[in-house]
């Protein structure tokens, strides 16, 4: 049997679709966030701008996150030396469990290697200690969330995004007795819409449910800690479970939980893929806590400032040019495109011409015909850069006539705050100046 054409035949149908995916090449400069690297294909290295990592703060190129992951790899070595069960729990690792429990104002935390981890072992484990239950998932959940309950062998039943009055359907029909989990994300990443914690939180109350609150896109980047949505609206001490990621906010590596210390315990004795997996390393988990420590502080609540009014200068400057930016309240900026084979074309012309990174985001990532550019602004990206990228997509918007909102051709060009006169930038490092 011919087993390699099954698998040709399989990337064959990806690339026929205009769904395969390249990835390019970069190195981040810790120098000069968020500029970075590209090593073509040809062997030419190019300075590129990122505008879609998810390291939302840059927190990973932070010196004092370095200097505490080059501290502790050398007090401790690089790797774990093991599962949390053999060898494996560190004291960087508990330390770092410890600050997470108190961003979240919870007992207990428990670290995982990744979100998606973490997502995977915490709902699998819960939906299958809590008898005959059902899990109400959010139609837009996360992946790592869907293969959690698909892991638990719970029954689901999916509520229609962020509609409460079909959540509270579905709780009435299943009863005050039976066990139930809902879960749903803070943040959702794709479309940058916010979930109505406080009112979720309200019909679990009512109707007897657990909650189980995914905020990895949130955590670092609101509430006055840094501790998420939940955190700025007040309503951690509602939610059962807070899960989030070290790996965005925090810029470094890994996933937890917080809870109550019996759930913490729970997953941890009977969640297979927390087991079975190698802990995260000492230097790892110091970089983190450095990480979570610094958001905490004053500085924290600079960066988040700084952040968001980034975020929403892009999002205005963008919108003004008659770019189709897809309204929401949060710091994500989609732009949308609406087919895949345009979608990679805009981001390879965004790269080859402009030196502006930024991802194509397709199927199954977002439903088909829902193509966009997702961008990401940090509180490093200045006035400067984000009037060359407006230059840099009405420019691809034009030349691949891609739907505008409104004619672009007559767009005033975008204003620095501290410059009245109006901003071109042929030389994007320039604009950076």
């Amino acid at each position: 049997m011919e087993y390699r054409a099954y698998f040709e035949d399989a990337l064959g149908r990806l690339k026929a679709e205009r769904r395969y995916r390249v990835f390019v090449d970069l190195e981040r400069d810790a120098t000069h966030f968020p500029y970075a690297r590209w090593h073509r294909d040809n062997g030419q290295v190019e300075d590129v701008i990122i505008w879609c990592s998810n390291d939302y703060l840059g927190m990973g190129l932070d010196p004092q996150v370095i200097e505490a992951m080059r501290t502790a790899a050398t007090c401790h070595g690089v790797g774990a030396g093991g599962t949390r069960n053999i060898a494996g729990t560190n004291h960087p690792l508990v330390a770092l469990e410890g600050e997470l429990a108190d961003l979240h104002g919870k007992p207990g935390c428990l670290v995982f290697t990744s979100g998606w981890i973490s997502n995977l072992a915490a709902i699998s484990a819960i939906g299958s200690l809590l008898p005959d239950c059902l899990i109400l998932s959010d139609a837009y959940n996360h992946n790592s969330m869907i293969e959690g309950i698909k892991r638990s062998r719970a029954e689901r039943q999916i509520f229609r995004h962020n509609d409460l009055d079909h959540l509270e359907d579905l709780l009435k029909a299943a009863g005050r007795e039976r066990p139930k989990l809902i879960a749903f994300e803070s943040l959702y990443s794709m479309d940058g819409d916010i979930a109505p914690i406080g009112k979720i939180a309200d019909l679990a109350e009512r109707y007897n449910a657990m909650t189980y609150l995914d905020e990895v896109h949130a955590v670092g980047l609101y509430g006055p800690r840094g501790g998420g949505i939940a955190d700025r609206d007040g309503e951690m001490g509602r939610i059962d479970v807070i899960e989030g990621t070290l790996a965005k906010g925090f810029g470094t590596l890994g996933g937890y939980i917080t809870a109550d210390a019996p759930i913490i315990d729970a997953v941890r004795s009977y969640a297979a893929s927390f087991i079975f997996t190698t802990a995260l390393s000492p230097a790892l988990a110091a970089a983190a806590r450095k990480a979570v420590q610094v958001l905490k502080s004053e500085q924290g609540v600079e960066l988040r400032a700084r952040h968001q009014r980034q975020a929403n200068l892009t999002k205005h400057a963008l919108s003004a040019a008659g770019l189709p930016v897809m309204a929401n309240h949060s710091h994500i900026v989609p732009v949308f495109v609406g087919d895949a084979e345009r979608c990679k074309a805009a981001s390879d012309l965004l790269l080859e011409r402009h030196g502006v990174y930024i991802q194509p985001i397709n199927y199954p990532t977002v439903a088909r015909g829902t193509e966009r550019l997702r961008i990401t602004p940090s509180p490093a990206h200045s006035d400067g850069h984000v009037a060359h990228l407006v230059e840099a997509m009405v420019d691809v918007w034009q030349t691949l006539q891609l739907p505008l909102t409104e004619t672009a051709a007559n767009v005033v060009p975008f204003r620095r705050e501290t410059d009245d006169a109006h901003c071109t930038f042929p030389d994007f490092k320039k604009a950076a100046e």
